[in-house]
């Protein structure tokens, strides 16, 4: 096929524009251009052929109409070869365009912003864009496409190595282009569909479209022989200092960490240790090295290669606490010098910086169950306090039982159902987690405080769901817990709050369920 000869430039995004046009330009390839990009590109020293010269038609109604044209799309999709095209681009005076470079309209970042108005969400929808894309795209045999400016290193090397590129290479941008404009779309039509009171925020979509671009190849799944790898916006949120690359696995427990210690967010120096998801200790104290040393206790078999997540800059004497044993991760929102030179002697331990609070995110969680289907739904943003808390029992809490039900309940939040967890004002005691029945997940969390030599003694009983039975209640009772917290709904509620009474236990409602899967 012929050389590439003339390249149309519109970009939003001018970052690598320059020099790629320079490439172009030393290559004897014709520029054309419109607006912001041709001015860019002036001011460089290059050539530009204003697309308006091109057309022989000015640009109008505030530029929304200029990149809509039949020069424009005739040199775009006209069957190269082929007779029938050749005879009637000939007639119009139509150019061949076998170059697009195009990105489009911020639409994205603009209704990103807070209470962005609905006219700058509007203005910000590109129609001229998406229609070159596409254009070029489907033309991909004859025409090479731009729409990231990561690909300008790659198409520019090949066509200084043969004046063209090759069809593998235009395939593969055909393909990008697609994806690029669907997301476009996806998000065009959910925001509108807000905007116009068609789907209210937190409103199950009518269609579901997930949209995330590769962020990065994992090296297996799960497990070794599963293909893996992560999408969307992760590096937004982790900055990785040091370590060898995160894992299936490491990404699933580091966001599970990062969940539960933005539940503690303002509050005290608090470390939590999570395995396979799963908190399995977390304390609070004056310092992180306090705090690390009472999440520590709660058990310390478990915590091996396992996650930590801390809530204030982490500093040296908890990384040297830390140090002792073997962890796959530690997040927190900074490291002090001398706590990352000591942990960085250890080669295989990921260091991550969270760099915005993971409640900021969509408030969505998707999930795939096989069969060609997905759940949606709102994220679990719940958060009690005492005011929202109701007290079912003929003892009221004291109010170190108050504050040690509402830590362990934000703790008992991110274990997996059936979750119960003792606890005290400013730690666990012990958990149980995934259980089949609630009384076996007590049965764990009171053995696992026998191993770690805790006494449960004034400890309160956390619940991520209502006591289906008095047992369970009467369980914990006897295990040493003189106060529980609990959704409560069951339909024998009346008979766990009589047995709370008989055994002196002060129980409260949340009227909140926080089952996890």
């Amino acid at each position: 096929m012929p050389k590439v000869t003339r390249a149309l430039l519109s970009v939003s995004d001018k970052s690598g524009l320059v020099p790629f046009a320079q490439t172009l330009a030393q290559l004897g390839i014709e520029l054309i251009s419109t607006g912001g990009t041709a001015q860019a590109l002036r001011a460089a020293g290059l050539q530009v052929k204003d697309l308006s010269d091109h057309t022989g038609f000015p640009e109008m109604l505030d530029g929304r109409v200029k990149t809509l044209h039949p020069k424009v799309h005739g040199g775009l999709l006209y069957l190269r070869g082929n007779a029938v095209h050749e005879e009637t681009v000939k007639a119009h005076q139509i150019a061949p365009i076998d170059l697009v470079v195009v990105n489009l309209y911020p639409f994205e970042k603009t209704v990103a912003k807070p209470d962005v108005p609905l006219h700058d969400a509007i203005e910000n929808i590109d129609i001229g864009g998406p229609s070159m894309l596409r254009s070029a795209a489907k033309n991909h045999e004859s025409v090479t496409v731009i729409v990231d400016p990561a690909d300008y290193e790659l198409i520019a090397a090949e066509l200084k190595a043969s004046g063209d590129t090759t069809l593998a290479t235009r395939r593969r941008l055909a393909a990008k282009v697609y994806a690029r404009t669907a997301a476009y779309d996806a998000a065009i039509a959910q925001h509108l569909s807000r905007a116009f009171g068609l789907a209210p925020s937190g409103s199950a979509p009518a269609a579901l479209i997930v949209q995330a671009p590769l962020s990065q190849p994992l090296r297996y799944g799960e497990n070794p022989h599963q293909k893996a790898a992560l999408y969307g916006r992760f590096p937004e949120y982790f900055e990785q200092l040091h370590g060898k690359e995160l894992s299936y696995n490491n990404i699933l427990d580091l966001t599970a960490a990062a969940a539960l210690i933005a539940d503690f967010q303002g509050e005290p120096p608090t470390v939590a240790i999570l395995k396979h998801t799963n908190p399995c200790g977390v304390g609070q104290g004056s310092s992180l090295k306090e705090a690390w040393d009472k999440a520590f206790a709660t058990d310390k078999q478990a915590p091996f290669g396992g996650i930590i997540a801390v809530n204030a800059p982490l500093d040296l004497p908890c990384a040297e606490a830390i140090a002792e044993i073997f962890s796959e991760v530690i997040i927190a929102p900074s490291f002090t010098p001398e706590a990352l030179a000591l942990l960085q002697k250890k080669k295989n331990l990921r260091l991550l910086r969270i760099l915005k609070n993971p409640h900021e995110a969509n408030a969505i969680d998707v999930r795939s169950v096989g069969a060609g289907s997905f759940l949606w739904q709102e994220r679990d943003l719940h958060r009690a306090d005492s005011g929202l808390l109701k007290v079912v029992t003929k003892r009221q809490p004291t109010e170190a039982e108050l504050r040690a039900a509402l830590f362990g309940w934000k703790v008992a939040k991110h274990v997996k159902s059936n979750a119960i967890v003792y606890s005290a004002a400013d730690r666990t005691l012990g958990v149980g987690a995934g259980q089949m029945s609630r009384v076996d997940s007590s049965r764990i969390a009171v053995w696992k405080a026998g191993e770690a030599g805790l006494s449960l003694a004034g400890s309160v009983v956390c619940s991520d769901a209502f006591f289906p039975f008095a047992d369970g209640l009467i369980a914990a009772a006897k295990a040493g817990a003189t106060a529980a917290i609990q959704p409560g709904g069951s339909m024998r509620d009346a008979e766990v709050i009589a047995a709370a009474d008989a055994h002196n236990v002060a129980m409260v409602f949340t009227g909140v369920r926080h089952f996890r899967h």
